[in-house]
């Protein structure tokens, strides 16, 4: 009888640890797991925001500080990695160095209850790639503004030895005032030196704007692979699409191999031929013919001229230039070197000597020099009012070919890229293709 209790107690014992055990086994999994924990250290989690290769985002709050952060967590995997959480610290330390307007910051990199998280400034906007969504493709000026801000916070990067590895409309915030921050820095070189060490080629994800010596070694690169992505960024901004494309990432790869795309001219002719060529620059296959640094892109695409001073598809959006703290640095807006945003018109390069002149002023009385082709296919260069040229837009003089300048030494662009002129580019090129269309009709 007593051996029959004893054996009883012995099994209610054994029942009672093994609860215990999977009690504590189970707190242990939900203590690792981020999304059934309200609170991480000095961090209160506040909702989900989203889910990357990394592992979870969420929108949090730094106690001690009382500000809003975004937190990012490892996964369950990458945790159990111990070489990928000294890398993801140690990458998290040096991305904390990086102090510029236009990069996101990163606060703090911890643990807590085996949870590995980094804590990055918050970003009450969305990225790059869902405006690109929205909008299919951005215009000239806003694209190449984009390029140049994220060129100038890639040259703030690379002087602190920190290469992205990632960049991508993904990667490029904009905030609601439209301000453009660069996100991921250390974080994308961990996790891009992870996927390198554990798959092949095949298993790299869909590399869409990585330079071709980073999908063969993503080890051993260094500044040249971030020009490339911006190119290939760039690119996609301006038309729409990717410059490669694959219906596997090894596709892609050896797509990119051949060095072949279609020129981002081809694809939408309004584009100049000098950023057409910016960018097969900035795409070169061979790294040693691609721009050396940053700060060569950033004076490039600065001296066309082409960008604006604020993002136009962001309502209220603050122009940015020097000492207005938008934007880093005065290299990134050439001063009055670029499109300049006002009430009726637009500012050109060489216009800097019309900055004073009211609006109405430069309204229909503005002179410009004209360059097109006549009657005999002669290039000529003539000098006409803003009137004149609509006038001559209307009677079919000069064709949607023309381009214009504001001053002698100035450049030539295109008459469709003047506010003051598109409409009217617009309206003689839909006139055209209906004489095509009747003469086409009369054929038949």
């Amino acid at each position: 009888m007593k051996k029959k209790r004893y054996a009883a107690a012995s099994i209610d014992h054994l029942i009672r640890c093994g609860i215990t055990a999977l009690a504590e086994e189970t707190n242990k999994q939900k203590s690792s797991d981020p999304s059934r924990v309200q609170r991480l250290g000095d961090f209160e989690l506040k909702k989900k925001l989203g889910k990357g290769g990394m592992g979870e985002v969420f929108l949090a709050r730094q106690i001690s500080l009382d500000r809003m952060v975004a937190l990012k967590t490892l996964s369950k995997e990458l945790a159990k990695k111990g070489d990928f959480v000294a890398r993801f610290e140690r990458e998290a330390k040096s991305m904390a160095k990086i102090d510029h307007p236009n990069v996101v910051k990163i606060y703090a990199v911890d643990s807590f209850k085996g949870i590995h998280f980094a804590a990055i400034e918050y970003i009450d906007g969305q990225s790059i790639q869902k405006w690109l969504d929205h909008l299919g493709r951005f215009s000239v000026a806003d694209a190449v503004f984009v390029a140049i801000v994220s060129a100038e916070a890639l040259k703030h990067a690379h002087s602190q030895n920190m290469v992205h590895r990632d960049i991508k409309p993904d990667n490029i915030l904009v905030t609601q005032k439209g301000i453009v921050k660069v996100a991921d820095f250390g974080l994308a070189k961990a996790m891009d030196e992870e996927v390198s060490m554990t798959q092949s080629g095949t298993g790299l994800g869909t590399p869409l704007y990585m330079a071709p010596e980073q999908a063969r070694n993503a080890k051993h690169v260094d500044e040249r692979v971030d020009i490339y992505a911006l190119g290939a960024t760039l690119y996609h901004l301006l038309t729409g699409k990717l410059p490669f494309l694959g219906n596997t990432a090894l596709e892609l790869i050896l797509a990119k191999e051949t060095g072949t795309y279609p020129t981002a001219r081809s694809v939408r002719p309004e584009i100049a031929e000098r950023l057409d060529l910016i960018i097969d620059k900035m795409m070169a296959k061979d790294p040693n013919h691609r721009y050396k640094n940053c700060d060569e892109v950033v004076r490039d695409l600065s001296a066309l001229g082409l960008h604006g001073e604020a993002l136009s598809f962001i309502d209220g959006a603050q122009p940015t230039g020097p000492g207005r703290g938008g934007v880093a640095t005065p290299s990134v807006l050439g001063g009055t070197q670029g499109f300049r945003k006002t009430a009726g018109a637009t500012q050109l390069p060489g216009s800097s000597t019309l900055g004073s002149m009211s609006d109405a002023a430069m309204g229909a009385s503005r002179i410009w020099y004209v360059q097109f082709e006549d009657e005999r296919g002669k290039t000529v260069v003539e000098k006409h009012s803003t009137g004149r040229l609509l006038k001559m837009l209307a009677s079919g003089k000069i064709t949607a070919k023309a381009r214009a300048k504001v001053s002698a030494d100035g450049t030539y662009y295109p008459l469709a890229q003047f506010p003051e002129f598109a409409k009217a580019v617009e309206d003689s090129l839909a006139r055209k293709t209906v004489a095509i269309r009747k003469e086409d009709m009369q054929s038949l």
